[in-house]
Order: structure tokens, then sequence, then C-alpha cells
């Protein structure tokens, strides 16, 4: 195997960096020896190509990006991201960031193959500097786009969002102050995390104001929106936030409600719940059209929707108890149930391997079966 040393070893010394991986820790994930690692990293020793596929494995990347200078590499954006907003993303979080590009690189692979979405793109041309109108015009246009009734509700977001182009993927991360962030993936194109750490309404909310930041702010390679805003952050997280909220809560709808002059705790539920969305987020939404008085926003923003009256659209309740707790950690790597069973699908038309559908699902071979079984599927691993 013939490539640049040098180019190699910069290559891994960088991924090794971002991870905060010592080492002793990553001769102990791969089983290659601390020597060994130190001399690639040096540029003193070219790995095997055994070595190469093991360590792309670990840091989620394609191993031809370490044998070549032609590709990019996610690590570009993350490189930024981490280094823009290290304290921010503890060792976990980096590697739930690095595996949820993994995996919009597969399903680019997987759209690219199974010929899903040619012809999926949006894009809205952003005119003036009113920052509020950016948000209310683009929502407006992705809703005609979808062939949305001006009335109509948005019911599952996240399919909406993907049949757009955009990669979406719900991911648990430690720091609840992230509710979620865009990364323009050089090779996958647009991809947004949403915190799974977040309550169910709220999560559709930010997968809304991700995707906002991939339509608005498509220049940017980067984009992570905390709880609290930054100062300079300010006109771009309210533009994002006025996508979502008119994306979620058309004005016509909301204008629609009957006797709009009474409103108590009860009938903010209801329609909080109608909508799927927070009592707060429902109440800003009516007070920004003058609907309701700031006295009624203080009203609906004390009371919440019951948690056990919310329905996740990606953990239907037709399915189990038990089925929904297992796809429920699914989700929280970012494996949706849409993922995963195009990952079989690409098996059964024989256009990858088992051990490569186990990669591209982040687990070990011996796991498959588990969810094959779960997904009502069936393997061969004769084949």
């Amino acid at each position: 195997m013939s490539f640049d040393l040098g180019l190699l070893a910069e290559k891994l010394r960088k991924y090794r960096a971002q991870f905060e991986l010592s080492l002793s820790e990553l001769s102990q994930a791969t089983g290659i020896e601390q020597q060994s690692l130190a001399a690639f990293e040096a540029g003193q020793k070219a790995p095997t190509g055994d070595e190469i596929l093991i360590l792309a494995d670990i840091y989620k990347c394609d191993y031809r990006f370490f044998i070549s200078n032609e590709r990019l590499a996610p690590f570009e954006q993350t490189e930024t991201l981490f280094r823009r907003y290290g304290e921010e993303f503890s060792k976990n979080d980096r590697w739930a960031v690095q595996e949820v590009l993994y995996l919009a690189e597969c399903e680019h692979f997987m759209f690219t193959n199974l010929r899903l979405f040619q012809n999926a793109s949006f894009s809205f041309h952003k005119e003036g500097d009113y920052f509020k109108a950016h948000g209310a015009n683009a929502a407006d246009a992705l809703r005609h786009h979808l062939k949305y009734q001006d009335n109509a509700i948005p019911m599952d977001v996240y399919e909406d969002f993907r049949s757009i182009g955009i990669h979406v993927f719900r991911r648990r991360l430690e720091n609840s102050s992230i509710s979620g962030l865009f990364i323009k993936h050089p090779i996958a194109g647009k991809c947004i995390l949403i915190n799974y750490n977040e309550d169910i309404y709220r999560q559709r909310f930010t997968a809304a104001h991700e995707a906002a930041h991939s339509i608005l702010d498509e220049e940017k390679d980067v984009v992570v929106s905390f709880t609290k805003w930054s100062r300079n952050d300010r006109l771009v997280e309210i533009r994002a936030n006025i996508f979502a909220s008119h994306y979620l809560m058309p004005p016509k709808f909301l204008s629609s409600i009957p006797d709009l002059n009474k409103w108590d705790e009860n009938k903010a539920v209801l329609w909080a719940n109608k909508l799927k969305v927070s009592t707060e987020a429902l109440a800003y939404a009516l007070k920004e059209l003058e609907l309701i008085d700031d006295n009624e926003v203080d009203m609906m923003k004390r009371v919440k929707v019951p948690k056990e009256t919310k329905i996740d659209p990606e953990l239907p309740e037709s399915l189990s108890p038990i089925q929904i707790e297992r796809r429920r950690s699914l989700l929280e790597r970012g494996l949706s149930s849409k993922y995963v069973n195009r990952c079989f699908m690409m098996y059964h038309q024989e256009l990858i391997s088992i051990s490569r559908m186990a990669e591209m699902l982040l687990i070990r071979e011996t796991e498959l079966l588990d969810l094959a079984n779960l997904f009502g599927e069936v393997l061969n691993f004769g084949s």
C-alpha cells in the first residue's frame, strides 16, 4: 500500500487530538501496540492494510481518506466545531458528533444506491436584512414546496426535512445546554443533530430550528444552537426560531382556533398538544400574531403538556412497550427506523454485505440477529 506517510501521520494525529484519546486508550480500542501507533503518527512506520481499516473503523471514516489526499474528511468540520466550541463538548459528545457524521455519509451512500430523494433539494433566497422576514418567508416557501395547505399541521417533521435532502439524526448528548447543531458534511451535505435528551416536543422544534440553519445559514460549515443564546448569535437564532414557529404553527391555523379571546390552562394544553409543541412555544406564536396578551403568555407558560400524552412520530403506538423501548435506545444513538430499514433494504438487494451493514448500524455482527428480529427481517449468515 503506497501513500504519503507524512500526510497520513498528520491525519492520525489530528483525529486522535480531536477526540481526546491517549495512545494507551487508542491501543486498547484497536489492539494495535502503542509503540506502533506512535510510529504511525510520527511518520516513521507505515500501517498495514488491516491496521488502516481498523483505524478507519475506530474513527468512523472512510479508509480511503487515510491513503489519499484527494478526499475531504468530516473531521475538517468537526475540527472547526471543536476549536470554536471545544469546552462545550465532552469526549463522549465528540464521539457522538463523529458517529452522526459517519451515519450521514452512510445514508448518502444509501440514497445514491437506492436512488432516493434525487430531486429533493430546496433552496431559499434571502432578500434584504430583515431576519424575522427571512424565517417566516422561508417557512412558508418550504410548506408550499411540500404541498401543505396554509393551515395544515406537519406531523412528522423529521421525514419532512429528510425529504428535502437534509440528513436528520436524533442523538443523545451529555451537554443539555446544546439543543442541536447543523454541520455541512463535505460528502453527504446538510446534516442536523437534535439532542435526544430534550423533551419530545422540544426535539420537534429543535429539528425545525436546525433545518432553518441548513436553509438560511448554508454558507456556514457549522452552527451550534444553545438553550441560551450569545449576543453575537441572537439575530440568527431568532430567525431560526421564527422559521420553526411558522413551519410548525402556521399563522392561518392559529388564527382559526375557536374563541381566540378566551384562553385558560386546559385550552392551552389542548392546542399545544394538537400542534405537538410546548405551551411556551404556542404562547410566543400567538403573542407574535397579537392574539393574546402578556398575562395570557405568562399563564400558558406555567402549564405543561403531560408527558404521557405526547407521541413520538418515530415511536408509533402500534409498537409494543418492549419494541418502543428498544427502538428508543436506537434513536438515542442516531438510528431511526427509516435508517435501519434502508440498511436492510441495501442488504436484501445485495448492495452491502452483512459485515458492512453491521458497520453502518454501529454494532457488531453478533448483534445483527437481535436487530433483525426487532424489525421483522431475515438474515442469511451463510451468504
